[in-house]
């Protein structure tokens, strides 16, 4: 539920690289294995809240006047954690990836301010994966021109990471069900930077693209808290539900630019990882 497509794809693409190195190593060298919302509103709390649910739910969005807070985001399988400084134009976004064969942990961590992109990797499990993949584990500064497809990093594009604004403008009406939950069927047809955030298969499902029903949940500070697009299933794919929830408002650390030894620019093998 990204703004940004391709993200996953990304962290993926560098966990087959380091099982295929590993597999490459054993064979020539042997190498063996081991190692609720708080503070802050999405509206100005002494307004009054809007009689339509629609438009109640709205002004829960996060926007650009909001403090640092942390969201997360469970699209299937792929589970994004982070925070976003809408203040700074800036957001950090982190996954992890577990790999049983070869056992290995990856974390990658990719961090935005207005254009400037860092990428941080974190493997652990087996001692010397990151000289074998020649990955520092330092933040890497990135050039995004020496990115084959900018689709693969992320860009600070507004509060709000999800897309939620772009889902709830979608459904025709949404019903009040009372203690902050919110309910509204939405039109995945009906955005085309919905469809594409999403990553969902959209002429798969067919008519029942246009009536894919959502729950939303507001906090008692008025932030948005959750929203479940409860997407149905079709062809080989299982019916799943699209999460997101943001949290901590006011809370979360502000995004900085990494510094001094922690930072180095980012060395060809990582334009080689990004790029495929």
């Amino acid at each position: 539920m990204m703004q940004r497509t391709g993200t996953a794809a990304t962290f993926r693409r560098v966990a087959a690289l380091a099982t295929a190195v590993l597999a490459a190593t054993a064979l020539s060298a042997g190498c063996g294995t081991g190692d609720g919302g708080s503070e802050g509103a999405g509206s100005d709390p002494g307004a009054s809240a809007p009689a339509d649910p629609k438009a109640t739910l709205l002004a829960a969005v996060p926007d650009e006047k909001d403090p640092a807070f942390r969201f997360s985001t469970m699209d299937g399988t792929d589970k994004f954690t982070g925070v976003v400084d809408p203040a700074a134009h800036a957001m950090e976004l982190g996954m992890t990836q577990k790999n049983e064969d070869p056992e290995f942990t990856m974390a990658m961590t990719f961090r935005v301010i207005d254009e400037d992109l860092w990428m941080r990797v974190k493997l652990t499990g087996i001692p010397g994966l990151h000289d074998m993949l020649k990955l520092p584990k330092r933040w890497m500064a990135l050039d995004r021109t020496k990115l084959d497809d900018e689709t693969e990093a992320p860009v600070y594009q507004n509060a709000d990471p999800a897309n939620t604004a772009g889902i709830i403008r979608t459904a025709d009406t949404v019903t009040d069900k009372g203690d902050g939950t919110y309910a509204g069927v939405a039109d995945l047809t009906a955005n085309a930077d919905v469809q594409s955030a999403l990553g969902v298969d959209v002429a798969a499902l067919g008519a029942a693209a246009e009536k894919v029903p959502f729950t939303a949940v507001v906090g008692p500070d008025g932030n948005l808290v959750s929203l479940t697009l409860e997407v149905p299933a079709s062809g080989k794919k299982k019916a799943m539900k699209l999460v997101t929830r943001y949290y901590d408002f006011g809370k979360a650390p502000k995004v900085t630019a990494p510094a001094g030894d922690e930072v180095q620019k980012a060395p060809a093998s990582a334009y080689e990882v990004l790029n495929g």
